[in-house]
């Protein structure tokens, strides 16, 4: 599985975490689910939980959690966080994706 973050992207969820009140136990969970103006959106969360489809990565010090499901939308997936004068988001980068919308945070195969 190779799903990347950015160093802003990692510096973003570090101090996310941090903020959390019992920090070494979140991780960074990215799910894929249907919806969204394009047929499949992201969802990103701080979890404490793990499950048994649950599949366990590290990248730039942060600890990244997939589920079964959403495994193959996220190959080769890159995460960035960006700040510009219209807001700050994580923005995907998806190259199994055909078509996103114009917040990124959907996408169709």
């Amino acid at each position: 599985m190779t799903l990347t973050l950015s160093e802003n992207a990692a510096k973003k969820i570090l101090n996310l975490i941090q903020e959390e009140s019992d920090p070494a136990s979140f991780k960074f969970r990215i799910m894929v689910s249907g919806g969204g103006c394009a047929g499949f959106q992201y969802i990103f969360s701080l979890d404490n939980v793990s499950r048994d489809d649950d599949h366990i990565f590290q990248d730039k010090g942060v600890t990244i959690v997939l589920d079964e499901a959403s495994m193959p939308f996220l190959e080769g997936v890159e995460i960035d966080y960006v700040e510009d004068l219209i807001g700050a988001s994580f923005q995907v980068k998806n190259p199994n994706a055909s078509s996103s919308c114009g917040c990124g945070n959907s996408f169709s195969l």
